[in-house]
């Protein structure tokens, strides 16, 4: 049997008729296109309420009040994002991607998410055809390839209304993700069709310009050719001799887009003094100083990340800023990731084709968890967009193993356990992507406002000062000042030197006529690196003084 079954099969072992490893079981195309329009239904369904949430967060700093984005032509504009820490910056194809919203309707913020629900279902349809095409392999044990469409269709649709992806879809800037993801997808399913295809140099300058395409919306892509590359080693080729032998004339293209990625990083400048945006790069000397406190918070953010995906609550859109102190070992973290770790390498030798999944998970979290400190960011769901699939992947796959055995020990007539099987698989599918999409539609729910996020952000992590200051911002847009002053005051009793919070409150406070307190606040703005407006300084200047 095939080595899903026989965990002493070697990872040389050739299954099957060899001149028929690349080629995919025969598709069902009325089957296949009905799952396809089932998944765009249901992507549709499950966001259609997230079109109206307006800007938040970082969302402000690259669409508002992004120059660049205002116009397509000349394109070079718009693939010139700005600096200072943005989340566009050294990400050119998302910034265009943003100037071609704004070219459509402007600031309408309908638009910006219709198109990240589109790329997100664009990528569900591109992993529906990475795992359905994978699975049909001769390679894969026979009572899996008979059942590739069904296994493909549950796992994509699952991964498609799945609430841990929500902070990605809904959270408008997010499409970092999206684009990284879905260029992402299209490099391995470029290389699958390729290698089945009777002229595969199409196919080959595909994938490579999906690579380069995602080395320019996010970081995380750098994974994209070696991940590829172990994929036509397990499930295409007997070695990386053979490997090496039909493809070279994609590799070494695959592998010039990382020079694009290292030309990329080699711009841009770090984020000014509290910035309302959320720095992902630091100065040499802040990265040596946080690696170490980050590299143990990662362990936690791994665990939780794995939890999430079986119970995706509670959702948070920010869990706060990296620590300044020291965060102490947590011996159950770290025990859970060196244990998956460990599986990963030993199931590469009894089981390589099962632990290609485990690498998806930890190659493509890689770049956040373990060498870049976020320090603004150590633990976000947005990351998890793309390593989600393989869990769902090897959930879906281990459930139906084990419904097979089930069945098989029950020993039911082969017809009756076709159909009760199939009744029983499709319900449980059934029941567990409502019940996922009806969760993500709640999820969308919290983006409806910008009070309405931070208010369920601050009463999920209250520790989070970043948090409490935005709610005062929500607070102070609607009028509610002392409500505002309250939320700055608490986040500032969270962080003492949290600049924002100091020039808000400033603001707050003269609205409200405090104007020596207001004066008193954009003094210890400025003291801590903060530009105060000139406007404004000059607003305090002429204000009164209090008896």
């Amino acid at each position: 049997m095939a080595e899903f079954d026989n965990p002493s099969a070697p990872m040389n072992e050739t299954q099957g008729d060899p001149s028929a490893r690349n080629t995919p079981a025969p598709p069902h195309r009325r089957a296949t296109t009905a799952a396809g329009v089932f998944i765009v239904m249901a992507g549709v369904l499950a966001y259609h309420n997230s079109l109206g949430g307006p800007f938040i967060f970082d969302d402000i700093t690259t669409i508002p009040e992004n120059s660049t984005i205002r116009s397509l032509w000349p394109i070079w504009t718009a693939l010139s994002p700005p600096k200072g820490g943005t989340p566009v910056q050294r990400r050119p194809i998302v910034n265009l991607s943003l100037a071609v919203n704004y070219a459509i309707g402007g600031l309408d913020v309908r638009g910006y998410h219709v198109f990240n629900l589109a790329v997100h279902i664009l990528a569900a349809l591109t992993l529906f055809g990475v795992i359905r095409r994978t699975l049909g392999l001769s390679v894969v044990p026979e009572y899996i390839a008979a059942a590739s469409l069904p296994l493909a269709f549950v796992a994509a649709l699952i991964w498609t209304v799945h609430p841990l992806a929500t902070e990605a879809v809904t959270y408008i800037i997010q499409r970092t993700e999206l684009l990284a993801g879905l260029f992402y997808l299209l490099t391995l399913y470029c290389l699958i069709r390729g290698a089945s295809a009777s002229r595969s140099v199409w196919w080959n300058v595909a994938a490579v310009a999906a690579c380069a395409l995602g080395m320019g919306s996010k970081e995380v892509v750098v994974s994209a050719p070696l991940v590829v590359l172990v994929y036509d080693r397990l499930f295409l080729c007997r070695a990386f001799k053979e490997v090496f032998h039909r493809r070279w004339g994609l590799y070494l293209p695959l592998a010039s887009t990382w020079a694009l990625l290292v030309m990329l990083l080699g711009h841009g400048s770090e984020a000014a003094p509290g910035a309302v945006h959320v720095s992902v790069y630091v100065s040499r000397d802040v990265y040596w100083t946080a690696l170490p406190t980050y590299a143990l918070m990662q362990l936690a953010a791994i665990v939780r990340y794995l939890g999430l995906c079986f119970w995706p609550h509670p959702l948070i859109v920010d869990y706060g800023h990296l620590p300044t102190g020291t965060v102490s070992l947590n011996p159950t973290h770290a025990i859970i990731v060196l244990f998956l770790l460990a599986a990963t390498v030993r199931a590469f030798t009894k089981q390589p084709r099962l632990a290609f999944l485990s690498l998806w998970f930890f190659a493509i979290l890689a770049p956040s968890s373990t060498i870049i400190p976020v320090v603004g960011q150590p633990i976000a769901e947005k990351r998890m967009y793309l390593p989600l699939a393989g869990v769902v992947v090897i959930v879906v796959l281990g459930v139906y193993a084990l419904g097979r055995r089930i069945w098989d020990r029950l020993g039911a007539p082969d017809r009756l356990r076709s159909v009760l099987g199939r009744i029983v698989g499709l319900a449980l599918a059934g029941a567990v992507a409502l019940t996922l999409g009806v969760v993500t539609i709640r999820r969308n729910a919290d983006y409806h406002s910008v009070m309405s996020i931070w208010h369920d952000t601050v009463e999920k992590r209250p520790y989070n000062y970043r948090a409490w200051n935005n709610r005062g911002v929500a607070h102070g847009q609607k009028g509610n000042h002392d409500k505002a002053i309250r939320d700055y005051t608490r986040a500032i009793e969270l962080e003492p030197n949290y600049v924002r919070a100091y020039n808000n409150r400033a603001v707050a406070y003269f609205y409200n006529g405090n104007y020596d307190k207001a004066r008193a606040d954009a003094k210890k703005a400025q003291v801590l690196g903060w530009k105060v407006t000139s406007t404004f300084l000059e607003l305090l200047r002429k204000a009164p003084h209090e008896d």
